[in-house]
């Protein structure tokens, strides 16, 4: 609005160095300073954005970064201390903004650049703005998680040098999808930056408020730091060649109420866009006395590749990490290597995470060459962006792992520490694990050797814990114990008993180290056997580890079988092993010696299903991961049945099979994705006998598969169904967020919206969804389904404000076939309206009991039943508590397995 010309920039090489007025006319900086403050700011960003010494030599004064950085901070400070008061204080936050750089990118230009030059960079910069007296520091604007470290981690570097700190704000820039750049969502930034030094986490520029809306309610919801939300007056629109930022200052100021009063968020201002009148309408909206909202204390641990993040904590347990992106392991990942192949290895990456794999463990060390440092950054920086699973660096030099983290844009998981050496190990990796945020893989290994009994196990990892939270101050969730698996399969004496100890191990472990995490590399046990005896023994000892506390697993998840699936005679085999039972080995090499498999591995799966009809070996290829074969069946089983009948009646029950196994912890998860791929095909197939009405549709359904979980099973199957009987189905994938589900439900008017989720920590998104459409008043019913989820959850999350129920209604659909019958219902204008009234009734009877339930909880004689005491008669009968054996919802007695 000042309109200078190119002398009062101070010359015409200067025109436009907004942030170097500060030198040449610090008039104009301190008028719009004074005019924040006159509007009742708490806090003036310095004027220097574009001041580190990259942004500065494009203008040619890379060498005034120091001046300018400190008199912008001088210029700022003098202001705000003008405008301070012992009862309101005001303060100064020294802004720091992107290079320009994307270190994490391809692009041969744009990337050139590495973390440690960014990390100079920024340590240059801070200086100035400390010494200038600032009181915090902001890291904005940043489109880049990796340079987001490297300027987080300059700063640092300069606080340990100078003795001097500041907090530090960090906050990233999303597009209106809710990803940064180069693809990172909000959980993988907020898994980084949750490990990193910072005290306030949070968004600023590029969209407005209502474009921010999700990620800021996932980090006022999950994040454990002070949460910051500075958006722009809107998404710029082009007026004769100038931004205009169209979103008015009172609308903006009441989302950004919201955000403090709905999503705890701490901090807010105005990005571009922005002036005077709307930090007005801002400070009047928040009002003078301001009630901090408590911020969550604990974030659940995850990892984070450059795109997505994963919780260490699998339900069911474990977390898988792949083994095969290993020069040791894979012949065909040294080849690629010893090729400088790196987009073959991402390949062999993919095909592991298709296969089941959370993360990948990644190993190059090779005989042939002494350049691990250089195989692993080149590795790890196609990995990174490259495929969405985060990576484990596997490495036993301290110099591969810190240029792999430096490459690296989320938090990786470092294998590994131990104490063979003392300290030696610990004390080159665990800085590098503190710098990048790293998860640490520590092994039970001391200056004796290798821990084979539970005790030492448990007295190594515990020296390692302490050290390592103690003296390093890493959370306990940073640390993943490895208690060792060794061979039960060699005939020493000395390892019979190694199974026991370690599966003893895990259980003293997870007790002696609170919060920490386990791991094993389970094919270790098997060692030295015949690859299909190791398969048995392997899967058998994955499930009891599991049962003691495991929860990572390094495995190939194509050589593991459900532990119900094997053989019972196969597992008693395993069992005896594991418990070095007399003459066990023996008879488990013998068994599998004489029970050689067949060079036609399709003989086995025939003879399984020998004296099956057709229906039944449809349904057990499917359960049992068995794609070859499947469209013959089909073919045979479209003679009898048509299309449709045989999608219904064989193809969903057996996917529900595999749910269910998947929900009782029988089947791990790579399992059930194998299932799902024979599925798919299966459908593909089918999908060709439907019948198809052009030009016709019963209704419009928004279908996608909620935010954080990236798995589609049951969604499309829906969307199949649904299709096939007439409805119009816009299916947005998967990982969606809420904003983009609402979106696309009012640009299309929905006739309803469909939500899928498999896992139970991402099944939150959905009663968000439903919160979220009350709150805009739109009426879209909302059917859920999943593995993660039951019918008392879809009645609990239609009630959206304390008895108030979400007038269009949630509806559970335990399958497909059921999303189909309530759609049928909700498109029936005749019975709508009832059958809605009838599910809202349905639900407050659910809602009745539960209450009742917890009532009994919290008073027992109020409810009419006997506390529990220590003198109660053990064999007197117990008595029912009200309900029991009785379905609520038409008052019938019912068994009380069909109850439940």
């Amino acid at each position: 609005n000042y309109n200078l010309t190119p002398e009062e920039f101070g010359g015409p090489r200067l025109e436009g160095c907004n942030d170097y007025l500060c030198v040449t006319n610090p008039r104009v900086i301190e008028e719009i300073h004074i005019s924040y403050m006159e509007a009742g700011a708490d806090v003036l960003e310095t004027a220097t954005f574009g001041s580190t010494r990259l942004k500065l030599d494009e203008y040619g004064i890379g060498d005034e970064v120091y001046r300018q950085n400190l008199t912008a901070a001088q210029l700022a400070r003098k202001v705000a201390d003008a405008y301070s008061s012992p009862s309101r204080p005001r303060y100064v936050a020294g802004s720091m903004g992107p290079t320009g750089m994307l270190p994490s990118a391809d692009d041969p230009t744009l990337s050139n650049i590495t973390y440690q030059q960014l990390k100079a960079i920024y340590k240059e910069q801070a200086k100035p703005l400390v010494e200038g007296g600032c009181d915090l520091l902001i890291v904005e604007t940043v489109q880049d998680i990796l340079e987001l470290k490297a300027a987080i981690n300059g700063a640092v570097e300069y606080f340990c040098e100078s003795g001097r700190s500041v907090p530090i704000q960090a906050q990233i820039t999303l597009d209106t999808a809710g990803r940064m750049l180069l693809g990172t969502d909000i959980v993988a930034s907020l898994t980084t930056l949750s490990a990193l030094p910072i005290s306030v986490v949070g968004l600023n520029c590029s969209t407005g408020p209502e474009h921010m809306r999700e990620p800021i309610r996932f980090l006022g919801e999950n994040a454990a730091k002070w949460v910051s939300c500075i958006p722009n007056a809107g998404l710029p629109i082009n007026v004769g060649g100038q931004a205009v930022y169209p979103l008015e200052p009172e609308p903006m100021a009441k989302a950004l109420y919201e955000f403090v009063t709905e999503f705890g968020v701490s901090v807010v201002g105005g990005c571009c866009g922005t002036g005077p009148d709307h930090i007005r309408a801002l400070v009047e909206a928040l009002g003078t006395n301001r009630k901090q909202t408590a911020r969550p204390t604990f974030f659940e641990p995850h990892v984070s590749s450059g795109i997505r993040a994963i919780s260490l904590r699998q339900e069911p347990p474990p977390l898988i990490v792949g083994e095969r992106v290993n020069a040791q392991g894979s012949r065909k990942v040294k080849r690629l290597l010893l090729a400088d192949d790196y987009d073959g290895i991402v390949q062999v990456g993919r095909q592991q995470v298709e296969g089941g794999a959370h993360v990948l463990d990644v190993s190059v060390a090779l005989t042939e060459r002494n350049d691990e440092d250089d195989m692993l950054r080149n590795t790890v920086k196609k990995l990174g962006m490259g495929v969405e699973a985060p990576i484990m660096l596997d490495s036993t030099e301290a110099s591969a792992l810190k240029a792999a983290l430096e490459v690296y844009p989320g938090r990786a998981i470092i294998n590994s520490i131990n104490m063979e050496r003392g300290r030696e190990r610990i004390e080159a990796v665990l800085p590098l694990a503190v710098e990048h945020g790293a998860a640490v893989v520590a092994l039970s290994i001391d200056e004796i050797g290798m821990a084979h009994t539970a005790d030492r196990k448990a007295e190594i990892c515990r020296r390692i814990y302490d050290i390592a939270t103690q003296e390093y101050g890493l959370a306990p969730d940073a640390l993943i114990f490895d208690v060792l698996t060794f061979p039960v399969t060699t005939g020493q004496e000395d390892l019979s008993m190694s199974a026991l100890e370690t599966l003893e191990g895990i259980r003293r472990v997870k007790a002696l180290c609170p919060g920490s995490f386990t791991v094993l590399g389970v094919s270790n046990v098997s060692f030295g056997i015949e690859p299909h005896a190791r398969a048995v023994l392997n899967s058998v000892f994955l499930h009891h580890a599991v049962q003691a506390g495991l929860d990572l697993a390094i495995v190939n998840p194509a050589h593991i079988t459900p532990y119900a699936e094997v053989p019972e005679a196969e597992r008693r085999l395993a069992d005896r092993l594991i418990n070095n039972e007399p003459n066990a080995l023996p008879e488990y090499i013998a068994h599998f010696d004489a029970n050689k498999p067949s060079a036609d591995s399709r003989v086995t799966a025939e003879d399984a299903m020998q004296g099956m009809t057709v229906e039944q070996k449809i349904h057990y290829q499917i359960l049992h991961r068995k794609k070859e074969g499947i469209e013959a069946l089909l073919d045979e089983a479209l003679l009898a049945h048509d299309a449709v009948d045989v999608l219904n009646n064989v193809l969903l029950p057996a996917m529900k099979d595999v749910g269910d196994k998947f929900g009782a912890s029988e089947l791990i998860l790579p399992f059930v994705l194998q299932s799902a791929e024979v599925m798919k095909k299966a459908v593909a197939h089918l999908e060709q006998f439907f019948e198809k009405k052009e030009g016709y549709t019963k209704g419009r359904v928004v279908l996608a598969t909620v935010f954080g979980d990236v798995h589609d099973i049951g969604k499309s199957l829906v969307n199949t169904i649904l299709t096939n009987n007439g409805y119009t189905v816009y299916d947005l994938g998967k990982q969606v967020p809420l904003n983009v589900i609402i979106d696309k439900a009012v640009e299309v008017d929905a006739t309803a919206i469909g939500l899928s989720a498999l896992l139970v920590s991402t099944s939150k998104q959905m009663p968000l969804c439903v919160q979220e459409l009350h709150k805009r008043q739109l009426e879209y019913p909302v059917l859920v389904g999943g593995a993660a989820i039951n019918r008392p959850f879809g009645y609990r999350i239609g009630f959206v404000d304390g008895d108030e129920r979400y007038a269009p209604g949630v509806y559970y659909c335990r399958d497909a076939f059921e999303g189909l019958d309530m759609m049928e219902a909700l498109t029936n204008q005749e019975q709508r309206d009832a059958f809605i009234a009838k599910r809202h009734k349905e639900a407050r009877a659910i809602r009745d009991r539960e209450l009742l339930g917890k009532a009994e909880e919290a008073a027992p004689e109020a409810a009419g039943k006997s506390p529990v005491r220590s003198d109660v008669d053990p064999n007197a009968p117990i008595p029912t508590p009200p309900f029991w054996g009785y379905k609520i919802l038409d008052q019938r007695h019912i068994p009380l397995d069909e109850v439940f």
